[in-house]
């Protein structure tokens, strides 16, 4: 069984991840990284939707 089974709990730590984003205000794509984050000592909200953002 690995270790992301079942998922996050709360007070666990976050797999180290990176991801392309993009930054309406600038009109261009950036990069997340989350050991980055950590790194700059700031704090991260992670929030997941469904691609349309329909509401279930």
């Amino acid at each position: 069984m690995s270790e992301m089974d079942g998922g996050l709990k709360l007070g666990q730590k976050v797999p180290d991840f990176s991801l392309t984003t993009y930054e309406p205000t600038k009109g261009d794509f950036g990069k997340f990284s989350l050991q980055e984050q950590l790194a700059n000592k700031r704090w991260t909200v992670l929030f997941f939707y469904p691609a349309d953002f329909t509401f279930v």
